[in-house]
């Protein structure tokens, strides 16, 4: 099964990247909130990335 993960920048342009998700060759990367199957809670750190949770919880599943 083809599954990626990278961080790419919010839309907004403000800098601050977020996880983004790819399931399917040829599919466009989305934001991992998109996924509500896999993504989780993300923790309440501040400043921590958003979707590191989510990342971790998948790394374990590949």
């Amino acid at each position: 099964m083809h599954q990626q993960m990278c961080w790419l920048s919010k839309s907004s342009g403000d800098g601050e990247q977020i996880l983004h998700l790819q399931t399917a060759p040829g599919q466009p990367w989305r934001p991992y909130t998109a996924f509500p199957q896999f993504s989780v809670l993300d923790y309440q750190i501040p400043g921590g990335s958003k979707g590191w949770g989510t990342y971790q919880k998948l790394l374990k599943t590949f």
